[in-house]
């Protein structure tokens, strides 16, 4: 793809640089999805439990507090979204966060909550 395909902007063509500072649209829109999908209690209860372990429907649904089924759909939304990854091991999927990028975001966003909440200054 190239910055000239129609749901790609200035600023979205990933050869040009990794993490270049101009805001295409595709970026833009990449990154209200995942903001959207971090604005829900069990998903980022998931996201949380998946940042450093690897783990299936069921135990996920645990942690977050929700029904299996439940959960199974909050993980097809962060799979579409492409901030978890599924592998299947015989019958279950087992599930994880998507790179180090989710990771650290989920870690500042719960960070600066940190802050809010108990009213340390934070960090320049």
């Amino acid at each position: 793809m190239t910055a000239s395909t129609p749901d790609r902007g200035p600023g979205d063509n990933p050869a040009a640089s990794v993490h270049a500072g101009e805001l295409g649209e595709g970026r833009v829109a990449a990154a209200v999805t995942a903001f959207r999908l971090l604005a829900d209690p069990t998903r980022v209860r998931m996201l949380w439990a998946l940042r450093e372990d690897q783990l299936d429907v069921a135990t996920l649904a645990g942690i977050a507090g929700c029904r299996p089924t439940v959960a199974s759909q909050h993980l097809s939304k962060l799979r579409f979204a492409g901030l978890v990854e599924g592998r299947r091991t015989g019958q279950r999927v087992v599930y994880r966060v998507r790179g180090a990028h989710v990771r650290a975001l989920l870690t500042e966003a719960l960070s600066q909550a940190d802050h809010q909440i108990t009213g340390i200054p934070t960090h320049e």
